[in-house]
């Protein structure tokens, strides 16, 4: 790292990617509930169950984001716990695709990740994958390492998968900060010794990253402060 200053406190970050490279999760999910006429209840109890981080059996989710399964196991699956506001049940065949629809890319996390990097900072992807569709040639110039739970056979917040991606960068748990901006993956990134932060917005995420890293640069309403 070039230049005069304090040293980050950190050698590298790594970003989740739906609800952090991306907006709000959440957003794409309600437009998809309005477009196919999901009952919200019927999603919410089935999510509650499926992700819940203390049943003993591995749930069609877990077994999704590790790839145990395949998409079209998991759609059947899926939809067969979902009604829809006329009390049907929803077309499964492609069901995830429409769900993530209207998730979009952060432009101002990705211009964070490139920051970053020109500080000396080494960026990565720590993602657990519901079948998503990520826009590799993007990440793949970006982020490196890149971890997709399906593609390593281990899902957050298994202990297992950040000590996967700790080693691939080859650094010191306590020198990786993750971000994530769902709490169970934050505490167990903790737990395995990396620093970790719960991602609730850009504006949040950079200003504790500027905390770490004294070289990133002010956002223009910072330095106007």
């Amino acid at each position: 790292m070039s230049g005069a200053g304090p040293e980050p406190l950190v050698d590298a970050v790594l970003f989740d990617y739906g609800g952090v490279m991306t907006g709000p999760v959440g957003e794409s999910i309600r437009a998809w509930h309005a477009a196919d006429g999901i009952d919200p209840a019927s999603f919410t109890r089935t999510l509650k169950q499926w992700l819940s981080r203390t049943v003993d059996w591995e749930t069609p989710i877990h077994r999704l984001e590790t790839g145990a399964i395949s998409i079209e196991e998991f759609e059947q699956l899926f939809a067969a716990e979902l009604t829809t506001v006329e009390g049907e049940v929803p077309e499964p065949t492609g069901i995830l695709g429409r769900m993530f629809a209207e998730m979009r890319p952060e432009a101002a996390m990705f211009a964070l990740a490139e920051e970053l990097r020109a500080c000396g900072v080494r960026v990565g992807l720590l993602s657990n994958s519901w079948g998503n569709t990520y826009p590799r040639k993007r990440i793949d110039t970006l982020f490196d390492p890149i971890v997709i739970s399906g593609e390593v056979g281990l899902r957050k917040p298994q202990a297992a998968i950040y000590a996967h991606a700790v080693a691939r960068l080859g650094l010191p748990a306590d020198r990786v900060l993750f971000v994530d901006d769902a709490e169970p993956n934050v505490l167990g990134a903790r737990a395995a010794g990396l620093r970790a932060l719960l991602h609730t917005d850009p504006a949040g995420t950079r200003a504790a990253l500027a905390a770490l890293v004294p070289a990133l640069a002010p956002t223009s309403r910072e330095a106007h402060a």
